[in-house]
């Protein structure tokens, strides 16, 4: 494990389409299949980071709180399958049923580097016109710590979007384990 910082993409940023499969149902899911929803939110997340298993019930907790109000989540998993074999899309159809979100598969890394993902966790928020708010942590705390898990940055950020307000710009950024690249595939943004 490397922990690693989120790269903070710059505020205002567009979502970036994908076309992903979901290996739990086998379906191709894509930003436009949540066209509806008042919110977006995309996660990049693993099933062997320490940060992610730290903080995964309480984020199925955020997701079925949130989801009846609007935001539309997704979770992908970007990290290279076969050094990592507990991210391949086997085992991401198992974590899957951990959650009332799609998790998806992103084999070639291209959605995490459009996103300029850098670790696990890395969330994005996006308001009803697909336009980044947040980029940061889920809260403040890490595995080995005794700051409960709350989800409390990514709450707030939640809430104030969803009653139409603007988010405050004042965000910290994820820590996690850095996402694993193909050999020859790391971005440039990529720093060990």
């Amino acid at each position: 494990m490397v922990q690693t910082t989120s790269t903070m993409l710059p505020l205002g940023t567009p979502t970036s389409d994908f076309k992903l499969i979901e290996p739990k149902t086998g379906k191709i899911i894509s930003v436009s299949d949540f066209h509806g929803s008042s919110a977006f939110l995309v996660m990049f997340i693993s099933n062997h980071c320490p940060f992610v298993k730290h903080i995964r019930r309480e984020l199925a907790n955020f997701a079925s709180e949130y989801q009846p109000k609007g935001l539309a989540i997704v979770a992908i998993c970007s990290n290279d399958a076969e050094q990592y074999p507990d991210d391949n899309p086997a085992r991401i159809a198992e974590e899957a049923r951990n959650f009332s979100f799609p998790y998806l598969y992103d084999a070639s890394q291209s959605t995490a580097k459009d996103y300029r993902a850098a670790c696990t966790p890395d969330i994005f928020l996006f308001d009803s016109r697909r336009m980044l708010v947040y980029r940061g942590r889920f809260d403040g705390s890490r595995p080995g710590s005794t700051v409960p898990v709350t989800g409390t940055d990514l709450r707030a950020a939640a809430d104030t979007l969803l009653a139409g307000q603007p988010v405050s710009t004042e965000q910290r950024p994820s820590i996690g384990c850095n996402i694993k690249w193909t050999s020859g595939n790391e971005p440039d943004y990529y720093v060990l």
